[in-house]
């Protein structure tokens, strides 16, 4: 069984959702996933990456993929709720027919905060005018409104000769991130590693 990810992310820009396609790619063979690696769908808008995801559903039920919508939170998931639920309060989606807990993740609450996990990563690509200090100090990146992961990129990024932008910086990061530093401050992470990495076939 193969799987395809639908991923919020990339803009309008073709050149970006390139960007976004090679990245993530990086990240999940970093994740231990080389040779059996998911397609990425680099699809704009969470919007958009939720009509797709939905259309390409109905088509997957008679083929081998496994499709996955993975979106931003935008801001936090209450204990025990799930995707699903979260994203019919918040956007608000109906879950498509045949759609299941496993078929939707989130990057809680949004890619940056993945970021905050491996803050050696972001000092090496920023350079010696990083200030680490500037960023949440909270372990648990989850809890860190998006607000507040976005304000502390910011501060740790401007007397750098590149301030942090999230077009020009993210999905370069993203690639350099340690996934197992990812996964183990992020529990949401960690669920999307382990179910890309249990339906996936080696090729």
């Amino acid at each position: 069984m193969s799987v395809r990810i639908y991923v919020e992310g990339g803009g309008n820009l073709r050149q970006l959702k390139a960007e976004c396609r090679r990245d993530f790619s990086k990240f999940f063979e970093k994740a231990g996933l080389k040779g059996r690696m998911p397609r990425i769908v680099a699809c704009g808008s969470r919007d958009s990456a939720f009509r797709k995801f939905r259309t390409r559903l109905t088509v997957a039920v008679t083929d081998k993929d496994k499709i996955l919508l993975l979106v931003d939170s935008e801001e936090s998931v209450a204990h025990a709720t799930k995707p699903w639920s979260h994203l019919e309060k918040r956007d608000p989606w109906k879950r498509p027919p045949g759609a299941g807990d496993d078929n939707v993740h989130l990057m809680v609450q949004c890619m940056e905060s993945w970021f905050l996990a491996d803050k050696e990563c972001l000092a090496k690509h920023f350079g010696p005018e990083f200030r680490k200090a500037g960023l949440p100090a909270n372990p648990k990146i989850e809890d860190v409104p998006k607000s507040d992961v976005m304000s502390g990129l910011e501060r740790a990024t401007n007397a750098c000769k590149s301030e942090y932008s999230k077009g020009r910086h993210s999905f370069r990061i993203l690639a350099k991130l340690d996934p197992a530093k990812v996964k183990a401050a992020s529990p949401y992470a960690a669920r999307l590693i382990e179910t890309v990495s249990a339906r996936s076939e080696a090729k």
